[in-house]
């Protein structure tokens, strides 16, 4: 099985982290872009600005 060319990460409001509305995106897996932390300017519908969101780790998941 070949390797993942993409990790699933998620974005959070820099300003306040602990907010109900995130973003999932893809970010490579290897490469010059993956030692990069993810920052971009979205849409935040609970404050009904555009702000920046940053990465941070998946929650832990059961199975």
């Amino acid at each position: 099985m070949a390797k993942k060319s993409h990790i699933k990460v998620r974005l959070v409001p820099e300003s306040k982290p602990d907010s109900a509305f995130y973003y999932y995106v893809k970010k490579p897996s290897g490469g010059e872009k993956a030692k990069i932390k993810l920052k971009a300017k979205k849409y935040n519908p609970v404050t009904r600005k555009h702000e920046i969101f940053v990465e941070k780790k998946l929650p832990p998941h059961s199975k």
